[in-house]
């Protein structure tokens, strides 16, 4: 069972960090993986990072504005958004997965999914 939060309201260059956090203690063992939905489109791959922590992956338009990190000792999972721009806007949901890999999956092939946090990039 995976919950985010963190969404919200940004300007045109805010912040924002969103998280996801586990319910239980098998966290440490999962690769997460974030996707987002913006209305009317399909769910696109975001960011994962493996299970340890030392492998992280970006979709190009991403890369070098957000992060993806963990606190296993927490069992949660961190997206930080800079540099926001107003087609960031989605929802934003994380996803775990046994599967070693940070390469993005079919929805089917993942563990858990979180119901989502909304960001919104508007001034």
């Amino acid at each position: 069972h995976l919950v985010e939060s963190g969404g919200g309201l940004a300007q045109p260059g805010g912040s924002l960090r969103l998280s996801c956090t586990a319910s239980d203690g098998t966290f440490s063992t999962y690769q997460t993986h974030w996707f987002r939905q913006a209305p009317g489109q399909e769910r696109d791959f975001v960011a994962a990072i493996s299970s340890d922590g030392t492998t992280t992956r970006y979709t190009p338009s991403t890369k070098g504005r957000f992060a993806v990190s963990r606190d296993n000792a927490k069992n949660t999972a961190y997206l930080q958004l800079n540099s926001l721009k107003p087609e960031d806007t989605a929802i934003y949901h994380c996803a775990a997965t046994s599967r070693p890999t940070v390469m993005p999956l079919s929805p089917g092939e993942y563990d858990y999914w979180g119901q989502g946090t909304q960001v919104t990039v508007s001034s």
